[in-house]
């Protein structure tokens, strides 16, 4: 007999993992596999498999010495009697214990235990099938696919997770901030001021969105002056930039203040500059009202979700007007129910601030916690310890839009804007909602004094007593 004859795999099999063993039927081999603790004929996979231990494989290795030439990548490597896998080898996933529904661009990944009336009715769906090396349903993410498996696993949800791969972000110090094939490439030296002029900004503490959005601008600009250094640059370079790059590309006011922001920061570090920065203009500030739900609306939209995270997530950030990174960078500590507060620390501009929570908000992340149990943040991904990424979120809110059936292209700040002026009409202090919302300036939050319901409905047009 030889050995070469057995193919082992590892499976998942009744909530423990296994290692299955794959050979011709043979009934001297078979009384030998028997001989090892816990082994088992499995009728859904056809075959003999055995507790996925180091006793047992050890046992099973007694009774065949060779079975370390089998070739198959799972094969356990005993070393000195500790065992381990090879690192090319996949981790069998856990079934879950509820339904989990993960949304992949243009798939639904469907992760449920094993149970004959959901099967059929997952077949159901036009090119529904299964992977059987990842133990989950793929259904195609299209039509109302997606809406018929909430209706259907309703409560029985666990997860649903928009796990679209955001794109890479770049790294403030990388070559190439944008694609842009008609600019020269950063010279030696440009590329090299830019990584100081990051470094400088890390160790004055700047967020790392306002590095990279600030290196990126500054490369931008340098690599259009090319190929001029960074020394060689003038007011008029800044000024050509404008009208010769941003203008005819149709960038936005954001995106010139941001350049602007960004050079007077930078040449005030080069020595030797011909930049005069007091002499950079900032483009003429736009007066933008702030884009507002009704209360209506807001209802529709943060109770859509049947997944408790979600609609958790939705909640909080109109309940206390947070900003998405402020909902994410939550832990479960920044929660002080008896004195009902929530604390945000290090939020925009390094700031700290408390918001009062109510009973009801306490009492619904009470009801999160005790289903999800987060281990470090407040709201965790798919990974214990690890936060809930930002374009997991948007998409959360795009789902609860769309199901909402709410036409307009709201986003998660719409839901802090809301909350202002509603905490506004309400008879709010514009005071107070100054300090809730963490503004450094009265002046960015009297913007919601020009949308209030309240305050318009009381102006009566004179067209009224004609």
């Amino acid at each position: 007999m030889t050995l070469a004859m057995i193919k082992i795999l590892k499976i998942y099999h009744r909530d423990q993992h296994r290692l299955k063993l794959e050979f011709p039927y043979n009934t001297e081999m078979m009384a030998l596999v028997r001989n090892v603790e816990g082994a088992a004929w499995s009728k859904t996979h056809k075959a003999w498999h055995i507790p996925d231990t180091k006793e047992a494989y050890a046992q099973l290795l007694a009774h065949f010495p060779d079975i370390e030439d089998t070739t198959t990548p799972l094969l356990p490597v005993v070393e000195a009697g500790v065992k381990s896998f090879p690192e090319t080898a996949k981790p069998c996933k856990p079934i879950p214990n509820g339904v989990e529904l993960w949304v992949i661009g243009k798939q639904i990944q469907v992760r449920l235990p094993k149970n004959e009336t959901d099967v059929q009715f997952l077949l159901t769906f036009k090119y529904a099938r299964w992977n059987k090396n990842e133990y989950y349903w793929i259904i195609p993410n299209f039509g109302n696919n997606l809406e018929l498996l909430e209706n259907y696993f309703n409560t029985r949800i666990t997860d649903l997770d928009f796990r679209t791969e955001p794109l890479p972000k770049p790294s403030p110090f990388i070559n190439e901030p944008y694609t842009i094939t008609e600019l020269a490439p950063l010279s030696a030296e440009n590329k090299l001021e830019t990584y100081r002029f990051g470094q400088w900004m890390e160790q004055k503490r700047y967020s790392a969105s306002s590095i990279e959005t600030y290196v990126q601008a500054i490369a931008v600009f340098l690599r259009f002056i090319s190929p001029k250094t960074s020394a060689e640059a003038t007011n008029e370079d800044m000024q050509r930039y404008v009208y010769q790059y941003m203008i005819p590309r149709r960038l936005s006011y954001s995106y010139q203040n941001q350049a602007v922001n960004a050079a007077k920061l930078f040449f005030r570090q080069i020595n030797g500059s011909a930049i005069i920065t007091e002499q950079l203009e900032r483009p003429r500030r736009e007066h933008k009202l702030p884009n507002i739900l009704s209360k209506e609306e807001v209802k529709a939209i943060v109770l859509s979700p049947l997944n408790q995270k979600h609609r958790t997530m939705l909640c909080l950030i109109y309940a206390c007007g947070l900003r998405r990174s402020e909902l994410l960078n939550l832990k479960p500590g920044h929660i002080e129910s008896k004195r009902h507060l929530l604390i945000v620390l290090n939020a925009k501009g390094k700031k700290d601030r408390v918001i009062p929570i109510s009973d009801k908000t306490i009492a619904m992340l009470r009801d999160y916690y005790k289903l999800y149990r987060p281990k470090v943040w407040l709201f965790e991904g798919q990974i214990a310890g690890e936060p809930y990424s930002e374009t997991s979120l948007q998409d959360v809110l795009k789902h609860a839009v769309r199901k909402a059936n709410i036409q307009k292209p709201v986003t998660l700040h719409w839901l802090r804007h809301s909350y202002a002026t509603h905490l506004l009409e309400s008879g709010t202090d514009l005071r107070y909602i100054q300090e809730l919302l963490g503004h450094k300036s009265s002046k960015t939050t009297e913007i919601y004094t020009h949308v209030t319901e309240k305050s318009l409905e009381k102006i009566k047009s004179p067209f009224d007593d004609m």
